[in-house]
Order: structure tokens, then C-alpha cells, then sequence
């Protein structure tokens, strides 16, 4: 199995890396392309664009301007111990062993607005560029049309070489939007997690993005190889629930309220 998850708002730059292993990013003349355009924008434009404020466009602004390549352990970081949100808190890649870290490295990807597809230990630069984003291009009127059909091709690629017809979808609507459907040569499994609130069960956002960390996790250390063996997850009070499912390929996990 592939396992793809969203990128993280946040960032942790000033924590050493506890891997001194990393790789490139593969589609790096696009993001070189999608940088020369954010270069152009003032700090007032980002903040419109991105909705955020003032102090954080001028923190962007920086970051546009201080990429550069090519990429060092000086100035980058490996994607998976850089991002820094409630799904890489679930996944916790920094007390991953040897053996897991390898395979994650394999079969587990990132997607991003800047980036397009990360390996885990891509090296990369501090960035903000949702993939929601507005940002006009050469070519179209944002970035899911600037990365068109790239993102499911590159994924192909992975899949292809995992030896395997599965991809498992723990990233968030936003993102796995921008992976051309019709153009992805995998069977698609989107697990739903639910968490029980004043006795119904409902999807809540912060858990359910520290649960697809979780998973994340449980399939790098486990190896997954398959849906039979994926319902086995069972982290954190997390179990499957064959009564809740109702599409094979949207295996839903239940949990208990938490006090």
C-alpha cells in the first residue's frame, strides 16, 4: 500500500533533524516555477490571498524570498520531521525506528501546494502555500490547475514501484482534490474516523487528523499490505466498525467518548 497525508500549517524548523539520512524533492522545477510568481506579491496581496494576517504574510514574504536552491541540511529540513500539525503529532516520525523509517520513506507520500509530492525525507524550505490558494499561474487560476495530472503521475510512479494496486487516502479533502482521479492507476481506500460526542458519533476535525497520523504510523510500522489488515488498527481506542461502513473502500473506525 501508498499512503498519502496532507502537509501542516505549522512548521519546526528550529529542532535539529534526528536523521541525518534525506533526498531531494522530485518536481522541484515546478516549485521554482510557482516560487518566481509568490516572489511577486507584497505582503498586503498575501495577506488577501491566504486570509491571514498581516504578521504572517510579511513571515511569508520572507520565506518567498529566501528560497533558493539547491537544498542542504543547512538550509532545509526532511518534510516529514518539518511539518509540524495535529497528523504529524499522530505520526510522531521522530521515535520511528530504523526499519519503519525506511519503509515509510518507500510508501508513505506528502502532498503539497508547493511541492506537489514529498518522500519523507525530502529536504525542503519553510513555505506557506495551501493548495486551496487562489494563486494565479501560467497555467490556470490556481493550483489545482497548475498541477494538473503531475501529482497523480508522480504517485503512478510510486505505486508502480511498491509493487502494489492500493493507495490509501489519509489526507485531507483540500488536498487529495488535487490528485487527478482519472489519471491514478489505484484502488482508493479513504478510512473515515468518527469519535462519540454527547452519545453520536461524528467526525471531529482534531481528532480525526491526529487519527490519520495514527494510521499512518500503525501502516509504516505494521508494513500494511491490504484492507483486511488495515481494519485491524486499533491505536488509541480506535477500532473498526463493519455495522458504520457502508462503501468498502471508506472503512469507518469508531472511538469511544473521550472524558
Amino acid at each position: 500500500m501508498i499512503t498519502v497525508i496532507s502537509p501542516a500549517k505549522n512548521l519546526d524548523f528550529e529542532t535539529p533533524a534526528n536523521v541525518s539520512t534525506y533526498s531531494q524533492p522530485e518536481l522541484l522545477e515546478h516549485s521554482e516555477e510557482l516560487m518566481t510568481v509568490c516572489r511577486t506579491l507584497s505582503s498586503q496581496q498575501v495577506a488577501s490571498l491566504m486570509k491571514i494576517s498581516d504578521k504572517l504574510a510579511g513571515l511569508n514574504v520572507a520565506r518567498f524570498s529566501e528560497w533558493s536552491q539547491p537544498f542542504t541540511t543547512g538550509n532545509a529540513k526532511q518534510a516529514v520531521l518539518a511539518f509540524n500539525g495535529d497528523v504529524y503529532t499522530g505520526l510522531e516520525a521522530t521515535t520511528l525506528s530504523d526499519k519503519a523509517l525506511e519503509y515509510t520513506q518507500q510508501h508513505l507520500r506528502i502532498l503539497s501546494g508547493l511541492y506537489g509530492v514529498l518522500k519523507p525525507l525530502d529536504l525542503m524550505q519553510a513555505y506557506r502555500l495551501e493548495m486551496g490558494t487562489k494563486l494565479e499561474n501560467s497555467r490556470g487560476k490556481n493550483l489545482y490547475e497548475f498541477w494538473g495530472s503531475i501529482i497523480a503521475q508522480k504517485l503512478n510512479e510510486t505505486v508502480a514501484q511498491a509493487n502494489t494496486t492500493q493507495l490509501v487516502n489519509l489526507a485531507s479533502n483540500e488536498y487529495f482534490k488535487a490528485v487527478d482521479k482519472k489519471v491514478l492507476n489505484a484502488d482508493i481506500i479513504t478510512p473515515i474516523f468518527k469519535d462519540c460526542k454527547n452519545g453520536q458519533y461524528k467526525v471531529i476535525s482534531f481528532y480525526a487528523k491526529k487519527a490519520r497520523g495514527m494510521m499512518a504510523r500503525y501502516i509504516m510500522e505494521q508494513q500494511v499490505s491490504s484492507l483486511e489488515s488495515l481494519k485491524q488498527f486499533d491505536v488509541a481506542g480506535y477500532y473498526f466498525s463493519e455495522e458504520a461502513t457502508s462503501k468498502a473502500n471508506e472503512p469507518v473506525f469508531l472511538r469511544a467518548e473521550q472524558n
